[in-house]
């Protein structure tokens, strides 16, 4: 995920030059680990996320109309469209049918697994920052609770469903719902016998 600073203030590249990585990305590699890799580089992530989004914005369509169509959460969409995410095939054509404007390279491109990261800028964005500083202001008490209702354990953030909703507070307000729905992760006991790597 990049910022926009970052991708306003990496080269820009001429449409023809865009495709052109495109087409790269989605047919050059030589071996099913590099086809893994792609877009690799920050600049290639950040000339192929600026075509997603768009192709997005030629759409008209909100994340959350897209997510309607494809059937997703609207956060998982969103993660599709900053490559966080990997695009299943079966699920390509539903894309493309949503936004049009996407590239079959983009298309294919998608559905390498991405590489997923954290820029160090995205903490100076005052949102995301709010959102560190909310998480680790009840950390220890989101781990309490969980500790109490399901053991010792954690939530996993890779069989997970994120939603961000929109509700109207009891004075009228606007107010943020962000739902993190993880599948419980507990720590195990360590028997040697259970050891399947352990040298017999």
């Amino acid at each position: 995920m990049l910022t926009r600073l970052a991708r306003a203030t990496a080269p820009r590249l001429a449409p023809s030059a865009r495709r052109g990585q495109l087409r790269a990305m989605a047919t050059a590699h030589t071996s099913p680990q590099a086809q893994l890799l792609a877009p690799r580089t920050r600049d290639q992530k950040v000339a192929f996320v600026d075509q997603l989004l768009a192709a997005k914005a030629a759409s008209g369509k909100t994340f959350d109309d897209i997510a309607a169509e494809c059937g997703w959460t609207n956060a998982y969409t969103a993660q599709l469209f900053f490559n966080q995410a990997q695009l299943k095939p079966d699920s390509a054509g539903k894309l493309k049918k949503a936004v049009p404007h996407l590239s079959d390279e983009a298309i294919a491109v998608m559905q390498h697994a991405p590489m997923r990261g954290w820029d160090p800028e995205l903490a100076q964005e005052p949102h995301v920052y709010r959102m560190l500083e909310a998480v680790h202001h009840y950390g220890e008490a989101f781990k309490a609770l969980i500790n109490e209702k399901m053991g010792d354990g954690i939530m996993s953030a890779i069989d997970f469903y994120c939603a961000v909703d929109k509700v109207k507070g009891k004075h009228g307000e606007d107010r943020v719902v962000i739902t993190f729905n993880g599948k419980y992760l507990p720590h195990v006991e360590q028997h040697a016998e259970d050891n399947t790597a352990a040298r017999k």
